[in-house]
């Protein structure tokens, strides 16, 4: 029998409930894709990932902006060896990763991160080495999170040129205060619920599965997503920080990816991580889309829509996306941004950050800063920097 239906002959979905109209007749994304995609498996992967010189591509890959922490100086002294007691770990199935190391990190919201050994990272990257190519293929363009070549400002750019679309290149409202900025259109800015904390470990793996048939590879995986630090139920969730959790995290969003083009079929849609928008001129629309992408995320993914977070807006309000509140013809830099730089400024000030510090990171926010209309901050910024020790 064929393994996507019932003992009924029912088609099945993702979760293995039955393929119907309550949910939209889907399973995994490829069915909506254009008629020309076909979808290829991939087998005989094991040896590829377990390979030395894999796994040495992974040390490397793991090390990077890392190279004089302790924990890295003491895995290269004896590199040779720990990659080869890996690599038989691995060849015989008796690998398990350590346990994860959870802090609290506020910067600038409450965030629970773990942090895992690092011949776990070597692990991850090794594995990742070997299967993001082939799931890269399948991502649609607008997804930008944790991808080669795409990024927080490349996304951005993208808004911005939808904005002009959906707008007619800035066709103004007729308003009191003639104000540019006032122009047609709406976005819906969404946010899904807990995401890593919800993500469905049988829903990833059966999509995981489809692209990927080698049993060794899916054991790999499964000992890695076991290995969480959410709590609650042992099923669900991905540690926050870990590699793998964000490159599965766009394995899994796909199929919303993939629900959102081809069967609502809209045109102007970003992803970055579990945060979307989609543009339109209508704004009743955007409330039907979203009704059913809700429906959606419930029925095939278990995840659903963050209440509070998740609203239509007019462009002319400036619309909060990836790191940038974004108005018609300006961009500002987010509120809590800049609160973030000033901390830094007033722990240099008190002595707990070095100035060598202090400048990497006025340089690396001043790079970002620059995308939007800042030549002011950026002028006090420094200008406080400055001042600090005088």
């Amino acid at each position: 029998m064929n393994s996507n239906r019932n003992i009924d002959g029912n088609r099945l979905n993702v979760n293995g409930t039955n393929w119907n109209d309550n949910n939209n007749g889907y399973a995994f994304g490829m069915a909506l894709a254009p008629k020309t995609f076909k979808m290829k498996s991939h087998n005989n992967l094991y040896q590829k990932i377990v390979s030395y010189n894999n796994l040495l591509l992974a040390y490397k890959n793991a090390r990077k902006n890392k190279t004089k922490k302790d924990y890295v100086i003491e895995f290269e002294n004896n590199l040779n060896n720990n990659l080869k007691s890996l690599r038989t770990e691995l060849l015989l199935h008796s690998y398990q990763p350590k346990p994860l190391k959870t802090f609290i990190l506020r910067d600038p919201k409450t965030r629970k991160i773990s942090k895992s050994d690092f011949r776990d990272r070597v692990i991850y990257h090794a594995l990742i080495n070997i299967i993001e190519p082939i799931f890269d293929k399948i991502f649609i363009y607008d997804s930008y999170a944790n991808r080669k070549g795409k990024g927080n400002l490349f996304a951005i750019k993208r808004f911005d040129e939808f904005k002009r679309k959906v707008s007619m290149n800035g066709k103004i409202i007729n308003n009191k205060f003639n104000d540019n900025n006032f122009v047609k259109g709406y976005c819906l800015k969404a946010d899904i619920r807990h995401y890593f904390h919800e993500v469905n470990h049988d829903t990833l793996i059966n999509l995981i599965k489809r692209k990927i048939k080698d049993e060794k590879v899916i054991w790999l995986i499964k000992k890695i997503i076991k290995n969480t630090s959410t709590g609650g139920i042992a099923n669900i969730g991905m540690p926050l920080g870990n590699l793998t959790s964000q490159f599965f995290a766009n394995i899994y969003l796909n199929e919303l990816d993939y629900f959102v083009k081809y069967q609502l079929k809209v045109k102007y849609y970003i992803r970055y991580v579990d945060d979307f928008v989609i543009l339109h001129f209508s704004k009743e629309q955007l409330e039907e889309w979203k009704d059913k992408i809700n429906y959606f995320l419930n029925n095939n993914l278990r995840l659903q829509l963050h209440p509070e977070k998740s609203k239509i807006i007019p462009l002319s309000r400036g619309i909060e996306f990836v790191g940038f509140r974004n108005f018609y013809y300006f961009k500002l830099l987010r509120r809590r941004n800049i609160k973030n730089m000033e901390s830094k400024i007033q722990q240099y000030k008190d002595d707990k950050i070095p100035k060598a510090k202090i400048f990497e990171i006025y340089q690396g926010w001043k790079a970002y800063a620059k995308w939007a209309n800042t030549y002011n901050l950026r002028e006090k910024i420094i200008e406080k920097i400055n001042l600090s020790k005088k």
